[in-house]
């Protein structure tokens, strides 16, 4: 019992790497293309090979993670994160600077090995409360993680950040070591890894990723453009192919028939898309200077603590709904929390020109995306055989992935259409990227609704 109290803190201590490594991300862009003397177009090239590890690196990983040695992959993923972290905060230029956040693409595979953990050593009754406590982790981390990057890149330097980082996952380490059961679980089956499937749906994801975030730099008309997305949806086809055809495939796509588990991962690609654009242009508005309209002259330094309300909305909204989800279904949550996104997007979109509105917007969008991040997991998880949550959850991680890129890229195109002669960001972009911000959570609420609505008549 003691093991147990000590296990669900411990796996929320290792998931909280995935926000602190995450937070280095936006807010230091100009940061780094300064530094390191490139252009910030070309220095956005930190988010692209984060998120294209990330894509390769989950769906292997929750696969990996329905194994027996749970433990030893949770070690070595976050002993690869640190030596990124560590490459990252001593690189030389930008090609190796690229290395180290390439290797903290494995960041994106913890949140499901923790979830296997906790379903694996968990008491029965403990498991939904924690699957929730760890699916809204990386929201209210990120919260936190903002503000902290903020302060050490702002008084000190970026490469102290990445040093922090590498710090944290130090400690994270060691928990793990001291507080996760060493002995593999001998009742897991050991099904063959589909290496053939996990090479298609890298490569699919890859392409279409990479695809999604250099189509604003090279023209989405353009051949590479074209040429990459076609080569990514070819490849993902293939994949569905094989998936469906082979004995133990990296992902069970079968049970995506279940209307619960297509609904949540549904919701990811959606809510994953609104809430990159929240945080990528409330830090945005922050930092831009005020005679372009919309700016509110925040040096770095403090810019990170507009994310703060997320990390404490995400927080209450986690505690809520391990009460609610007693007595409230957890299908009605998802609606609820997309309507409480679609209601801080609608914020954002009609009034972001103070303070105290990204403020408010943040707080209330960290409410929305904690009962909902909360909902998704614990509906996979309710729906799936124990033996493949690691890869069913590993896959939501992956459309909330696929949906912060397509945030990437829409934004990206609208600021770059609506700016002015000189190429600068004008409120115009500002307004339109927080709309569709907004539309996105308006679209997933209306979806989510309508098949309550359904269900109930049913």
């Amino acid at each position: 019992m003691a093991e147990a109290r000590r296990l669900e803190p411990a796996l929320v201590y290792a998931a909280l790497s995935t926000a602190v490594v995450s937070s280095l991300g936006m807010l230091l862009v100009p940061s780094i293309a300064e530094a390191m003397h490139v252009s910030v177009s070309t220095a956005q090239w930190m988010l692209t090979v984060n998120l294209l590890v990330g894509a390769v690196a989950t769906p292997v990983m929750g696969r990996l993670s329905d194994g027996p040695r749970q433990k030893r992959l949770l070690l070595l993923s976050l002993s690869v994160i640190l030596l990124g972290s560590v490459v990252a905060a001593v690189a030389p230029n930008f090609t190796v600077f690229l290395i180290g956040r390439a290797l903290q693409g494995l960041t994106y595979g913890i949140v499901p090995v923790t979830i296997a953990l906790a379903r694996r050593c968990l008491p029965a009754p403990r498991v939904p409360s924690a699957i929730s406590s760890l699916s809204v982790t990386v929201a209210t981390g990120l919260g936190v993680g903002y503000p902290l990057t903020g302060i050490i890149a702002g008084a000190l330097d970026y490469r102290f950040a990445f040093w922090f980082a590498a710090l944290f996952v130090v400690t994270a380490l060691a928990v793990v070591a001291l507080a996760v059961p060493g002995r593999p679980d001998g009742e897991t089956a050991r099904a063959p890894f589909d290496l053939t499937g996990a090479v298609l749906l890298g490569t699919g994801l890859g392409s279409l990723l990479l695809g999604i975030s250099e189509g604003p730099t090279w023209g989405w008309a353009s051949p590479w453009t074209v040429g990459v997305l076609v080569v990514a949806v070819g490849l993902l086809a293939v994949w569905v192919r094989w998936s469906l055809r082979t004995r133990h495939p990296l992902i069970n796509l079968r049970v995506f028939a279940h209307g619960e588990v297509l609904l949540a991962n549904g919701s990811a690609i959606g809510l994953g898309a609104a809430i990159y654009i929240g945080l990528s242009v409330s830090s945005l508005v922050a930092q831009a200077p005020a005679d372009t309209g919309f700016g509110l002259s925040m040096p770095v330094f403090w810019a990170g603590f507009v994310m703060l309300p997320l990390s404490v909305g995400s927080f209450l909204a986690n505690r809520l709904v391990r009460r609610l989800s007693r007595r409230v279904p957890l299908t009605a949550l998802l609606p609820v929390g997309a309507g409480l996104t679609a209601a801080s997007g609608t914020l954002l979109w009609l009034a972001h020109s103070e303070l105290w509105e990204l403020l408010l917007g943040m707080f209330v969008f960290g409410l929305g995306i904690g009962s909902s991040y909360a909902a998704m997991p614990a509906l996979i998880a309710r729906n799936v055989a124990a033996e493949g949550l690691g890869s069913s959850v590993s896959f939501n991680q992956v459309l909330r992935t696929i949906g912060s890129s397509f945030g990437t890229a829409a934004s990206a195109a609208i600021l770059a259409v609506t700016a002015d002669p000189a190429g600068q960001t004008t409120d115009a972009g500002i307004t339109g990227t927080f709309g569709l911000g907004a539309i996105l959570c308006l679209g997933v609420c209306l979806a989510l609704v309508a098949h309550a609505v359904v269900r109930r008549v049913r």
